[in-house]
C-alpha cells in the first residue's frame, strides 16, 4: 500500500512534462540536478535558524532596544486565583456576563473585582514593544541579508532580465550552487516562522499568515523537486525586497523614530504594490503561465504550481487592502491603529493602562506611592498610538 502511494506520488506525469522521466534528471556529465532528497537539511537548518534568533534577540535585538529607550511594558498583575485562572485558560478570555456572575459566587469575589482581574489577565498576555522591536529586528536582518544574498545570485543571469530565458532548455537545467543556498536557507527560515508562528504576535491576519507560509514552503517545495527554481529564485526575490523595508519601518516604529517610520512605510507600500501587484501577477504568473506550453504540453504539475501563485496573489490583494486602508486613515489623519492588530489588543491596552492610572491616583490621595507615578510612567514610556502605524504585513 505504502510502496503504492511512493510510486503514485512521484509520478513522472505529475512532475514533469510529457516524454520526461526522472532518469532524465539524473546527474551526468557534470550537471547537477535539483532532488528531492536535498531538502532533508533544511529540517536541522530551520532549528538552527530557531537557536540563531534567539541568540540574536537576546545579545543584539534588547540591547539595541534597551539603547534605544524601549523596556518592558509593566502592568499591575493579576492577583493569583485558581478559580478564574482555571476558566481563563480551559474556558475563555473573554467570559460572558452570565459566567461572570457565577464566578463571582465562586470566587467570592465582587463582578466588578472579576472584571478587573479578566481585564488584567488578558493584559498580561498581550505582546509588549520590546517584544516586538526583536521580532522585528530579526525579520529585518534575514529580509535584507537574503534579499542581497537574491540580488548577488541573479544579478549575471539572462532570466534575471528576460523571462522567457527561464524555461530555456527546462527541466534540464543544471543547479547552480547559488541557487542551491538560496532556496535552503529561505525556506529553512519560513520553517522556522511556521514553527515560531504560535509564539510570535499574533494579529488578526493570524491564519492568513499560516496559510501564507505553508504556500510558500509548498511552492519551494514543487518548484525544487520539479526544478523550477529559475522562476523560484524570481519570486523569492520580489518577495524580500518590501519585507526588508516593512521589517525596518517596524523597528524605527517601535524606536519612536516616527517621521524616519512614515518614511520608511510610504516607500513599503509603494515597493509593495510594483513588486506584489503589478510585477508579480503580470511577469511572473505570466511567465509560467503562458511561456512553459511553448516548449511541452501543459501536465498537472504546471496547473499545480500556477494555482500556487494565484493562492500567494490572493494574500497579497488581502494585505494590500490592508495597507491602502492605512494609507487613506493617514492622510486624512485620525489613523489610530494598525489595521491587522486585533481591536481587542489595542482596547486592552487602553483600558488596562486607564484603570492602573485610576488606582495610582486613588492612591496618590490617600497618601500612598508618591514615587510610583514617576516610575509607571517609565514603565508604559515605550506605548504610544503612533506605534500601530507601520504593522501592515508580514510575508514572504
Amino acid at each position: 500500500m505504502l510502496d503504492t502511494l511512493y510510486d503514485w506520488f512521484w509520478w513522472d506525469r505529475i512532475w514533469l512534462p510529457v516524454n520526461l522521466t526522472w532518469s532524465d534528471l539524473e546527474d551526468r556529465d557534470g550537471l547537477v540536478y535539483a532532488k528531492a532528497s536535498h531538502l532533508y537539511v533544511t529540517v536541522p537548518y530551520t532549528f538552527a535558524f530557531l537557536l540563531i534568533r534567539y541568540l540574536f534577540e537576546s545579545l543584539i535585538a534588547t540591547p539595541l532596544a534597551v539603547s534605544a529607550g524601549i523596556r518592558q511594558r509593566v502592568l499591575l498583575k493579576a492577583e493569583e486565583n485558581p478559580i478564574l485562572e482555571h476558566y481563563y485558560i480551559s474556558q475563555s478570555r473573554n467570559p460572558a456576563q452570565a459566567d461572570i456572575d457565577g464566578l463571582s459566587k465562586k470566587s467570592i469575589l465582587s463582578v466588578r473585582q472579576v472584571e478587573r482581574w479578566f481585564r488584567r489577565r488578558r493584559s498580561q498576555d498581550l505582546p509588549g514593544v520590546l517584544k516586538k522591536f526583536r521580532e522585528a529586528s530579526w525579520r529585518f536582518v534575514f529580509y535584507i541579508s537574503a534579499f542581497v544574498g537574491g540580488l548577488i545570485a541573479l544579478y549575471d543571469k539572462e532570466w534575471f532580465y528576460d523571462t522567457r530565458e527561464v524555461w530555456e532548455g527546462f527541466p534540464k537545467q543544471s543547479l547552480l550552487q547559488s541557487q542551491y543556498w538560496y532556496y535552503i536557507l529561505e525556506m529553512s527560515f519560513y520553517g522556522s516562522l511556521l514553527l515560531r508562528v504560535a509564539f510570535d504576535v499574533k494579529r488578526k491576519d493570524f491564519k492568513e499568515q499560516i496559510i501564507h507560509h505553508l504556500a510558500t514552503l509548498v511552492l519551494l517545495s514543487f518548484s525544487w523537486c520539479a526544478n523550477y527554481i529559475r522562476i523560484g529564485t524570481l519570486v523569492m526575490l520580489i518577495h524580500d525586497a518590501s519585507d526588508v523595508l516593512l521589517e525596518s519601518a517596524k523597528v524605527f516604529n517601535y524606536a519612536k523614530w516616527e517621521k524616519t517610520c512614515q518614511s520608511l512605510f510610504v516607500v513599503f507600500a509603494i515597493v509593495f504594490m510594483v513588486t506584489r501587484l503589478i510585477i508579480f501577477p503580470f511577469w511572473l504568473i505570466h511567465c509560467t503561465w503562458v511561456y512553459p506550453v511553448l516548449h511541452y504540453p501543459a501536465f498537472f504539475g504546471y496547473y499545480f504550481f500556477n494555482v500556487m501563485l494565484v493562492v500567494l496573489l490572493c494574500l497579497h490583494i488581502f494585505w494590500a487592502y490592508l495597507i491602502l486602508r492605512m494609507i487613506k486613515k493617514f492622510m486624512f489623519g485620525n489613523l489610530t491603529r494598525d489595521e491587522r492588530s486585533d481591536f481587542e489588543e489595542e482596547e486592552e491596552e487602553e483600558s488596562s493602562q486607564t484603570e492602573d492610572e485610576g488606582e495610582h491616583q486613588h492612591k496618590l490621595g490617600n497618601g500612598f506611592a508618591t514615587g510610583e507615578k514617576e516610575e509607571k510612567n517609565r514603565g508604559f514610556g515605550c506605548i504610544s498610538p503612533p506605534e500601530n502605524m507601520c504593522r501592515s504585513k508580514t510575508v514572504c
